[in-house]
């Protein structure tokens, strides 16, 4: 019986056609891409980014486990470095690359020429991969890699081999005891307030002086200091001195100056006209 159906189905027109053409299938398909399947392609990458690879791969590493892949000098991938204390925390950290770019949204992928990413190390110990020109690199992150000053960038491809010239990675190496300072704006030039030998205090309230006016005796060439704090703004004056402040509402102003003059001043206010103190100055 099954012998008899074998026999129908084989004298079918077009039955072994059809078996042939569905085998030959099966082979092309599992042939393309090199005889992988196209979904191995990491999405967002073409299929030169997945399958490619320039320069050749040597059996030496970078010295942190990374091979090295050689390409000729002319036009080989190049990197400087540039460091620059932060006003803030660490150091600004800037590439300057040419022949080269990055590419973060390949990571992983083939080796293509002028194409990957950055490794940042301190001494030779790694600090972080770097997928841009700039780098804020926190003081925090130098203490714990052992406090290092000698900061090195160099360059890798998407599938994570170190980029070489000659057998020797393509790197630059700067030092972040040389890094400049942010630049700041210069702090203004306050000159140094003398200190005082005799510094009196003194509120106008309500048009009464406190403490009631009085003299106070002074020996020639000390340094006097007045506070005065009156509730309505007013103008303090020193006669025979013509020392002069401006005295707003509710606020202590100071005026400091050096006797230099013999003989009995008067201190008082110029609007309300009264009389703080007497100095006498011998």
């Amino acid at each position: 019986m099954k012998n008899l159906r074998r026999r129908r189905w084989l004298a079918r027109p077009g039955g072994a056609a059809v078996t042939v053409l569905a085998a030959g299938a099966l082979v092309f398909g599992a042939s393309a891409c090199g005889g992988r399947a196209t979904t191995h392609h990491k999405p967002g990458t073409s299929h030169e980014q997945a399958v490619g690879s320039v320069g050749r791969l040597l059996a030496a590493d970078d010295g942190s486990g990374h091979r090295l892949r050689q390409v000729d000098a002319k036009g080989a991938p190049q990197v400087t470095v540039a460091v620059r204390r932060d006003s803030e925390d660490g150091w600004n950290v800037r590439l300057s690359v040419r022949n080269f770019r990055f590419t973060p949204d390949s990571v992983g992928g083939a080796a293509l020429l002028g194409r990957g990413h950055a490794r940042l190390f301190l001494d030779g110990h790694p600090l972080a991969r770097v997928y841009g020109s700039w780098y804020h690199l926190p003081d925090s992150l130098v203490r714990s890699s052992g406090g290092g000053t000698g900061l090195t960038a160099r360059l890798y491809a998407d599938d994570h081999t170190a980029w070489a010239v000659n057998s020797t990675p393509i790197q630059a190496t700067t030092s972040l005891t040389t890094a400049s300072a942010q630049p700041t704006a210069p702090a203004p030039h306050r000159p140094e307030t003398p200190r005082p030998d005799t510094a009196l205090e003194i509120v106008v309230s309500h048009g009464k002086v406190s403490p009631a006016p009085g003299r106070t005796e002074i020996k020639k060439g000390r340094i006097i200091e007045l506070r005065v704090r009156s509730d309505q703004a007013d103008t303090l004056h020193v006669h025979g001195y013509d020392k002069e402040a401006r005295l707003p509402a509710g606020k202590t102003v100071t005026l400091t100056f050096t006797a230099d003059r013999t003989g009995l001043f008067e201190v008082e206010t110029h609007e309300s006209d009264l009389l703080l103190t007497q100095l006498v100055v011998r």
